[in-house]
């Protein structure tokens, strides 16, 4: 008797769970419709039919305050500190900071194997000279036997282009606990005969130089100057030809960088690697093109002036050297307009020994200085 009741009561569960299967299986699918629903009373009202819930009347509904959107305002400027970097807009009215060029800065993340500027990077399409080196050729070839001093000095002209590409990278940050970065630098200048047709426009001279530079940042003052870096480097420099036209010598190389306000002042001594008298194709050479050099720049408002002064430190006949100034100034973007000046010994290594004033205009295509 049991069993049959029992039974029956089963058979009761089932059809009523039969039948209230498609109610809840519909309501579980309108429920997560409901959920997809952006709007935040369309989703009420959703889950409440969803639930079998009777929505309120309307006069409720709207009875809650309808709170006015709130003013749109514009935000407040979020003030930091200052840093050494000048932004991208206000990097072109300003000479930037020998920090800023080596990266030493505090607010800088240090990033490795990346190009930057070194030397200025220009294009002279025009650069003239009061005198060409009609007998390119070292005192060494002069002397020798059966050189042909006149093979090249017929055709030479005085109006001829130069150009510059320097470029240099940081390899590694942090040398010796941490002061110190390591750089490699190179640097390329051409002096194109492009107007001389009847020579077909040759190269008559290209300058390269390869060179391992070890920075510190060294802050102290002298006098109101500020002392920003020192450099070491290790420098080759060559013109890739071979005798008797053939130029190259090998420096060690300090630097001393210190700034006042828009004053930058270089202090560059420099000792030649001696080579042996049967290999050197350019004895003499730093008693013409000097022994050091000091550069001084001053730069505002975009524009960038610096003589570059270098000398032999010695007396007498062997008194020699030259002066150089440079002008730039901004035109566009990063182009600027630039000219050149240059007076004395050394505008290039295949007139080491060869006086002569050299003007040159063209322009700087990237940031200068």
């Amino acid at each position: 008797m049991k069993n049959k009741h029992s039974l029956r009561l089963a058979s009761v569960y089932a059809l009523t769970l039969a039948s209230a299967w498609p109610a809840f299986a519909q309501s579980a699918s309108s429920a997560q419709d409901c959920r997809d629903i952006d709007d935040d009373r369309a989703r009420l009202a959703c889950f409440d039919q969803a639930s079998g819930r009777a929505a309120k009347p309307a006069a409720v509904v709207n009875s809650a305050p309808v709170l006015a959107p709130a003013p749109v305002t514009a935000p407040t400027p979020v003030l930091s500190a200052p840093t050494d970097r000048p932004s991208s807009s206000l990097a072109s009215h300003r000479q930037r900071s020998m920090l800023e060029r080596w990266d030493m800065t505090d607010d800088l993340r240090p990033h490795d194997f990346i190009p930057r500027t070194h030397k200025p990077v220009y294009v002279l399409p025009l650069s003239v000279t009061n005198r060409i080196n009609e007998a390119p050729f070292s005192e060494q070839a002069r002397v020798g036997a059966g050189v042909d001093t006149n093979q090249e000095s017929a055709h030479l002209q005085s109006a001829e282009s130069k150009f510059q590409l320097s470029l240099k990278t940081r390899v590694w940050h942090g040398l010796i606990a941490s002061h110190g970065d390591l750089w490699f630098g190179y640097t390329q200048s051409s002096r194109w005969q492009v107007y001389n047709g009847a020579m077909s426009r040759p190269f008559r001279e290209t300058n390269y130089e390869p060179e391992a530079i070890f920075a510190f940042k060294t802050p102290y003052e002298i006098f109101g100057w500020k002392g920003r870096m020192s450099n070491l480097s290790l420098t080759h420099q060559s013109n890739g030809r071979a005798d008797p036209l053939s130029r190259s010598w090998n420096r060690v190389i300090a630097e001393f960088g210190l700034e006042k306000g828009d004053w930058t002042l270089q202090i560059r001594p420099w000792w030649r690697i001696p080579e042996s008298a049967a290999t050197d194709d350019n004895p003499a050479i730093s008693d013409y093109i000097g022994r050091g050099e000091v550069l001084l720049s001053y730069g505002a408002g975009g524009k960038v002036l610096t003589l570059q002064a270098r000398h032999s430190l010695r007396g007498g006949a062997k008194s020699r050297g030259s002066l150089q100034l440079e002008w730039a100034y901004p035109l566009a973007g990063q182009l600027f307009g630039y000219v050149q000046l240059f007076s004395g010994y050394g505008d290039s290594l295949i007139d080491y020994n060869f006086r002569q004033t050299r003007l040159g205009v063209g322009v700087s295509l990237v940031e200068w200085l």
